[in-house]
């Protein structure tokens, strides 16, 4: 199996057989926390402008995400995974948008089949890779609105990379640390509004959820599928 490990929109862009598109803080760990609170479907969209018009066509759907960390206008949650306990999402459809994350997945036109990953999932993403089999991995660390390469994200990438190679590293003490860098911005009174104390802890939750978000391409967006990984899981998925 080739690993590569990249990073922005540059990486989905060239990101090339099973890819990993990953976003620690937020877009990944905000999806897999409303799978868990019981979100029924999850659509990924890169532009702004898709999501209000899925909006306007399907009034039921719930519309949450953020540009610069900050929730968009109309929206009924940002990026925030510690919002979605204030808002009833159970049975819901999400229409999910923000500057990193869903940017990579709507990016990655060369790669194959595309999985959404975060420390949340991390070992359950790592388990799905390696019952496919396949024969080349890219890892790209969405970073800084897609531009900058950010410590949560290939702290991700390269803990990922080390399961698919059989090694069992320990992380939690380097995700800890991110509250001193890149996750300092959670800790920091002025942008509470748009990156809550609240959800440092979950988003550095590492392999909370044993399921795994697999992309597939709908009409608008992507359809964020979620797909249960036992601990066990064998190789009865590989080529399918």
């Amino acid at each position: 199996m080739k690993i590569t490990v990249s990073s922005c929109l540059d990486g989905a862009r060239r990101a090339k057989g099973l890819t990993v598109i990953i976003d620690v803080f937020r877009a990944f760990s905000f999806e897999c926390t409303a799978y868990a609170f019981g979100a029924e479907r999850i659509i990924a969209v890169g532009a702004l402008d898709e999501a209000y018009a899925l909006g306007r066509e399907h009034p039921e759907y719930i519309l949450t995400g953020e540009r610069g960390g900050a929730r968009c206008e109309g929206f009924a949650c940002g990026n925030s995974p510690s919002e979605l306990g204030k808002i009833d999402i159970r049975g819901r459809t999400i229409v999910h948008t923000t500057s990193a994350g869903t940017q990579g997945i709507a990016k990655a036109e060369n790669a194959g089949e595309i999985l959404a990953g975060a420390l949340v999932n991390a070992a359950a993403t790592a388990r799905y890779i390696r019952s496919r089999g396949p024969e080349e991995v890219t890892l790209v660390g969405m970073g800084l609105g897609g531009n900058i390469p950010s410590e949560e994200d290939m702290l991700c990438a390269e803990y990922i990379k080390a399961l698919l190679m059989g090694e069992e590293p320990d992380i939690r003490e380097e995700a800890e640390r991110l509250r001193y860098t890149s996750g300092a911005k959670f800790f920091d009174e002025r942008q509470q509004a748009s990156f809550p104390r609240a959800d440092f802890p979950i988003c550095v939750d590492i392999d909370r959820h044993p399921f795994v978000l697999r992309a597939r391409k709908a009409p608008v967006g992507w359809d964020m599928i979620k797909k249960d990984v036992p601990v066990h899981l064998e190789n009865q998925d590989k080529g399918k």
